[in-house]
C-alpha cells in the first residue's frame, strides 16, 4: 500500500483553522440577492465529502433545491413545525415566535441534506448501526460549514421540518431520510456570539461543565501521585 509525505503544518495555519472554528455561527440573516459562485459551492462540497465516515460508508447525500416553487414548499414546511413547536413550548410560546429560526427565503443556496438507504455496513457499527450513519452525515455538515466560513460564507443549520413530508416532497427513496436544510449565502456581517445567546434564548455552558474524569459528573481534576 502506497505511503504519501503527510503536510507539516505551521503554527500560523494551526491558529487560522481555530480562528475559524471559533468565527463559525448557525446564521439566519443573509444578503438577499447574492449567489455562490459554482467553484466555490463545489469546494464546499468537496470539503463534506471528505468528512470520516464509520466504515468508509460516505452515507451523505446533498440535494441542492434550484426550483424556486419548491422553496417556498419546503419553506412552508419548516413554518409548520416552527408553529407547532411553539405551541408545545407552553408558557415560552410568544418568545419563542419572535425568533428567527430560518433564512430560507434569503440564502443564495438552499441544500437538503439527507442520510442515504442503509448499505448493509457493519464494519464498526454492529452495536450502533442507526448512530453512526447520522454522526457520519454530521460530520460532514461540519465540514461544509467550517468551510463555508471559511469562505466568508454564512451557513444555518435548519431542522424545523417532518422528515416523512419533506423526503416525500423530494422524491427520497425507501430507507433514506432528510437530516438537514441547509441555508448557504452571503451575509452582511456575522453574528459575534451564537443567536440564541444574543437574543436570550439559551446560555451555552463552559467546557469545564462538560469534561468529566473516570465516571459521569466528576469535573474533578484527577490527582496525580509519584510511583
Amino acid at each position: 500500500m502506497p505511503h504519501h509525505k503527510a503536510r507539516h503544518f505551521s503554527p500560523q495555519e494551526r491558529d487560522i483553522l481555530y480562528q475559524i472554528i471559533d468565527a463559525r455561527r448557525d446564521m439566519r440573516h443573509f444578503t438577499p440577492g447574492k449567489q455562490v459562485d459554482e467553484s466555490t459551492l463545489t469546494r464546499l462540497l468537496h470539503a463534506a465529502h471528505r468528512a470520516p465516515s464509520v466504515g468508509l460508508m460516505q452515507p451523505w447525500r446533498f440535494i441542492r433545491i434550484c426550483d424556486t416553487t419548491l422553496r417556498e414548499h419546503i419553506a412552508a414546511q419548516v413554518m409548520t413545525e416552527r408553529d407547532a413547536t411553539a405551541a408545545a413550548l407552553g408558557e415560552r410560546s410568544a418568545e419563542f415566535l419572535q425568533l428567527k429560526v430560518e433564512g430560507i427565503h434569503q440564502c443564495a443556496e438552499l441544500l437538503v441534506v439527507a442520510l442515504a438507504p442503509d448499505d448493509g455496513t457493519v464494519f464498526g457499527r454492529r452495536t450502533m448501526p442507526g448512530e453512526m450513519a447520522l454522526a457520519s452525515v454530521a460530520c460532514a455538515i461540519q465540514n461544509l460549514w467550517l468551510a463555508a466560513r471559511a469562505e466568508n460564507l454564512g451557513l444555518g443549520w435548519v431542522s424545523m421540518f417532518d422528515p416523512a413530508a419533506l423526503a416525500q416532497l423530494l422524491n427520497m427513496p425507501t430507507g433514506s431520510k432528510p437530516i438537514a436544510i441547509l441555508c448557504l449565502g452571503p451575509v452582511d456581517t456575522f453574528y459575534s456570539a451564537p443567536l440564541l445567546e444574543q437574543q436570550a434564548w439559551r446560555q451555552g455552558q463552559s467546557l469545564h461543565e462538560l469534561v468529566f474524569h473516570d465516571h459521569w459528573g466528576n469535573t474533578a481534576l484527577p490527582q496525580h501521585t509519584e510511583t
